[in-house]
Formats: C-alpha cells, structure tokens, sequence
C-alpha cells in the first residue's frame, strides 16, 4: 500500500457537527477500501486565495493515510459528488516524505530522559 496526503477544502459555510460527519465519511470510505488513516488534522476556516463555487472562505482538512491505488479513483468520484467539497488534491508520497512523517509523529524523548543520561 501506497501512502497519501490529501488536501480538501470544504464550504466553510457548513456547521462544524457537518464537516466532522464529512471528514468521518471520508475516513470510512477510506478504512471500507482496505486503507488506513494515519493522521487528521483540520486546520480550520480560512480565506481562499481566489473565489471557488462562489465562496471566499474554506475549511482546511488535511490527511494522511495508506490505502491501495484503486482507493484513489474512488475517493475522486467520491469528491466530485460530495457537495461540502470546495477543492481536493491527493499526493503520493515518496520514500523520504514518509520517513519524514514517520518521524515527526515518532514520539520525542522526554527531557528528563537526555540529562540522565548525560
């Protein structure tokens, strides 16, 4: 399995119980095709650049999961259908992108840990 990065934007005009049962359906859809969601992170709403589907404001979700190709083609179709979604770009990412997610979600050591050993 392949590891993705996908960027949507959804309408920011919907509530927030809306864009949590969005990103749940997204995420289903996801686990339902044999993928796995690594990580979730909504960054909130903020001003788009330009004007999409006559809106100027979007909520930012960005995820990162592991799922088979044909997973790709179906989410696709899945977003442009889904009304909520403003815009989406999916990334496949390379060996160093993951090793580099890898360790960012590695937990650190703790402090304490470094001056003992010192």
């Amino acid at each position: 399995m392949n590891v993705y990065e996908n960027m949507i934007i959804l309408n920011a005009a919907i509530s927030d119980e809306e864009a949590d049962a969005a990103v749940a359906r997204i995420k289903d859809l996801i686990a339902g095709q044999g993928g796995e969601v690594l990580k979730v992170d909504v960054w909130g709403r903020r001003k788009l650049a330009y004007e999409i589907k006559k809106q100027r404001k979007g909520l930012y979700v960005l995820l990162f999961y592991k799922a088979p190709a044909p997973t790709i083609k179906k989410l696709e179709d899945f977003f442009k259908v889904f009304d909520s979604v403003l815009k989406y770009i999916i990334f496949r990412l390379g060996r160093k992108q993951i090793q580099n997610f890898e360790k960012a979600e590695s937990p650190a050591e703790k402090p304490a840990e470094q001056k003992s050993q010192e």
